[in-house]
C-alpha cells in the first residue's frame, strides 16, 4: 500500500502519513474485512508449492505471510518503497519463521528481471497512484511475469450502490480524489488491459466499512 509512485522516485507512507504507520495492520483489519478479502486474493491466487510470487506494495507483509502459509514451498518475496513499514513486514516474517525477501523499491521501477514470478499479487495500492502510474505500474507487473502467470489485484473498485458509494468517500477524501476516482469508476481492469494482460475479469466484488473492494484476476 506503501509503495504509491505518483512520480519518478516518490511514496507515499502507508495510510499517507508516517506518523500514521505504526495504525497501519489494526486500521486496516478493521476497515477492510482484511482476512477475508485477502483469503479470496490467494484463492484467486492459487498459488502452487513450486511456484514464484511478488507481494507488489507488500506494506508490512501481510498478505506476503498468508500466501507463504498457504503453500510453504513457494518462493515469497515483497516489495514497498516505505523503508520503515520493510522492517515492520521483515520483523514479522522472522517472527513467524518465513523465509520472505523484502526488497526496496518501486512499482513503476520494479529491481527485477523479465519472467522472475509466476504470480503477483497487490491489496490497497493501485487506489493510491495517478493514472500514469497505475499504467506503469501494471506494465511492470506484466514484464516481471512469466509466460502464463497472472496478476491478482484486491482494490477499492466500483460501488454496487449509493451506501457503498458513500462509504468510500472518506478513503477518497484521505488519499485523494485524483487518484482514487478511476478506482470508484471501475477502471482497474481497462488499466491492466492497456497495460497487455490479455484475460482480464472482475472475480470478486465485497462489501466493506469503507466501501467495495474488487478483486480483478489477469493473465
Amino acid at each position: 500500500m506503501s509503495d504509491s509512485a505518483t512520480k519518478p522516485g516518490r511514496y507515499i507512507p502507508a495510510l499517507r502519513f508516517e506518523r500514521l504507520t505504526a495504525l497501519y495492520d489494526p486500521l486496516v483489519a478493521l476497515t477492510t474485512r482484511e482476512r477475508a478479502f485477502k483469503a479470496r486474493v490467494l484463492e484467486r491466487a492459487a498459488i502452487e508449492s513450486d511456484e514464484s510470487v511478488l507481494d507488489l506494495a507488500c506494506g508490512t507483509g501481510t498478505l506476503a505471510l498468508a500466501a507463504y502459509a498457504l503453500a510453504p514451498g513457494a518462493t515469497v518475496s515483497g516489495i514497498d518503497g516505505d523503508a520503515a513499514i520493510l522492517e515492520r513486514a521483515r520483523a514479522k516474517a522472522l517472527r513467524a519463521g518465513a523465509p520472505i525477501e523484502f526488497d526496496k523499491g518501486l512499482s513503476t521501477a520494479l529491481p527485477y528481471a523479465a519472467d522472475s514470478f509466476d504470480v503477483v499479487v497487490s491489496t490497497l495500492f493501485f487506489h493510491h497512484l495517478d493514472d500514469d502510474a497505475k499504467r506503469r505500474s501494471a506494465e511492470e507487473a506484466r514484464r516481471v511475469l512469466r509466460p502464463g502467470g497472472r496478476l491478482i489485484v484486491g482494490d477499492w473498485g466500483r460501488p454496487q450502490d449509493p451506501a457503498m458509494r458513500l462509504a468510500i468517500l472518506p478513503v477518497q477524501l484521505l488519499d485523494g480524489f485524483e487518484t482514487t476516482s478511476g478506482n470508484v469508476a471501475g477502471r482497474i481492469p481497462a488499466v491492466l488491459k492497456k497495460a497487455g494482460f490479455a484475460e482480464v475479469s472482475v472475480t470478486d466484488r465485497m462489501r466493506t466499512p469503507l466501501g467495495t473492494i474488487e478483486i480483478v484476476r489477469a493473465g
